[in-house]
């Protein structure tokens, strides 16, 4: 007996082929959309994914299939956040009588404050240190000696973990440096973002053939699906448990401006000493511990106490995929909110959040001075527009722009009246507050805040307001084009 496909003419089995690849594919189509709708993330993330997955679907399935999908609650990111979490709670513990008593010293200091340290001890995210001495460090010219007299020092160990390290002029001279520390028997650990780090050229080849520990986080050779989304967005270097340094500068010869490069990079890091230093090392360590599975005790000379007095109170503020909570983004909202008089924030890539949106908003509306500098010219078109298109709300609310025009501002800081100052390697969108890991520093000392006050009105002179009336008016074929980019800020 002869099949039903026995009859069909070739044109026939054309259209059968047809009619069934296009069911099948309409099924994808409605399984990915409802599971993203199962995953019950952000709506306007979610309706992001909806539309390219509709408008272009063989792309739309590649961007959700490599970008979309959710994968902090994937065992691997489970793990690595319940084994941190513990790590924590013990340190937590064994520092809780002294925690409790910064926090009433911090609140005679301080006054509202303390209630952003408040709830970041509550949420287990962070621990508020006193003793330290905490120094400013702008651009590339004075972060870079800084570290290499730091590294040259080094007794014990020397621990680095960055989202980008090149093999350039700064790469290559911390390469050298950290090789000559081994051979005088220094421990020397490293972890670097495998696409962050696209330019690192023979770095881990030439550190690990002289004794280091040599780590690429999340390496997309080896699970490109898995990895790609989630990076380490950190830098962060230790030395010998007691000098610390972290913020938003990379190692790489661009953030150096003596002429070599055409762009003049704005950038801010700091330097620490003191007990911040402890909970430094206890991100960096848990990093490591992700990528190398090692364990390290909470004990000299790891972890040890400071030297010095003081009350610069601080505290590290770290998120990741693996994160209960988007911690920075609650960081930054809680810091808006506390805000007094006046809140200044520097960020190169601009695309908020609807809560911190609001939150500049309502700032700027109760009479607060709110300050933004943002880069003229970002190093990304999409990311650039879609910033643009946040600009007219925030005007309209009385939130004062500039456009910083000597080069590309990089920095990512805030400050806060003239006591809460914050560096970090967080840009205000959606890949800093819930993919990357990210980390920051919150510093309550007014002497900090003032020299960040400071620097900040040094930014302005190199920087054009933004008037209100001439935005409205703008190219409309400019405004359309933010507009489309502003689609696409849910994937971004």
């Amino acid at each position: 007996m002869k099949t039903l496909i026995g009859y069909l003419t070739g044109s026939e089995w054309h259209i059968y082929v047809k009619i069934g690849s296009t069911v099948l594919l309409m099924l994808i189509f409605i399984g990915l959309i409802a599971t993203i709708l199962l995953e019950n993330r952000n709506p306007v993330k979610a309706i992001g994914y909806i539309l390219v997955l509709v408008f272009i679907p063989v792309v739309g399935l590649i961007v959700y299939y490599y970008l979309g999908r959710d994968l902090r609650k994937k065992r691997r990111f489970t793990l690595k956040g319940s084994k941190d979490e513990v790590l924590f709670s013990q340190y937590w513990e064994s520092q809780r009588p002294q925690i409790e008593q910064m926090q009433i010293e911090l609140r005679k200091q301080s006054g509202n404050k303390q209630e952003l340290s408040a709830m970041l001890l509550n949420t287990r995210q962070s621990i508020l240190s006193k003793n330290n001495s905490v120094q400013l460090l702008i651009n590339g010219e004075e972060k870079f000696p800084a570290v290499y007299s730091a590294l040259q020092a080094a007794k014990h160990h020397i621990h680095i973990e960055y989202y980008m390290i090149s093999a350039d002029d700064v790469g290559n001279k911390v390469t050298e440096i950290l090789i000559e520390k081994l051979k005088q028997g220094v421990q020397v650990r490293f972890l670097y973002d495998d696409m962050g780090s696209d330019r690192i050229g023979d770095i881990p080849k030439r550190l690990k053939a002289h004794g280091a520990s040599v780590y690429p986080f999340s390496p997309v050779l080896v699970d490109f699906y898995l990895n790609a989304n989630y990076r380490n967005h950190r830098k962060i270097i230790v030395v010998d448990g007691k000098v610390g340094f972290v913020g938003g500068i990379n190692l790489d010869e661009r953030y150096i401006n003596n002429g070599k490069h055409t762009t003049f990079w704005r950038d801010t890091h700091l330097k620490m000493e003191g007990d911040a230093v402890n909970i430094l090392q206890l991100q960096f360590l848990m990093s490591y511990r992700y990528c190398s599975k090692e364990v390290f005790p909470f004990a000299e000379p790891f972890f040890g106490r400071s030297g010095l007095t003081g009350t610069c109170f601080t505290d590290i503020v770290a998120s990741g995929p693996d994160s209960e909570w988007p911690v920075a983004m609650q960081s930054i909202l809680m810091a808006i909110n506390i805000a007094k008089r006046r809140i200044r924030i520097s960020n190169p890539y601009f695309i908020p959040t609807e809560e911190l949106l609001t939150a500049l908003q309502m700032a700027a509306l109760a009479g607060k001075d709110v300050q933004l500098i943002l880069p003229l010219k970002g190093d990304s078109y999409i990311v650039q527009h879609a910033a643009l298109s946040y600009l007219k709300p925030l005007l309209a609310a009385g939130v004062k722009i500039f456009f910083y025009t000597r080069g590309f501002i990089h920095a990512k800081t805030m400050v806060i009246d003239d006591n809460l100052a914050w560096v970090s390697s967080v840009n205000f969108d959606n890949r800093s507050f819930y993919l990357n890991c990210e980390i920051g520093a919150l510093v309550y000392d007014n002497e900090v805040a003032t020299k960040l006050n400071r620097i900040f009105e040094e930014d302005l002179l190199y920087s054009v307001p933004v008037q209100e009336t001439r935005w409205n008016k703008r190219n409309v074929l400019k405004r359309f084009m933010d507009a489309v980019c502003r689609l696409l800020t849910p994937l971004l």
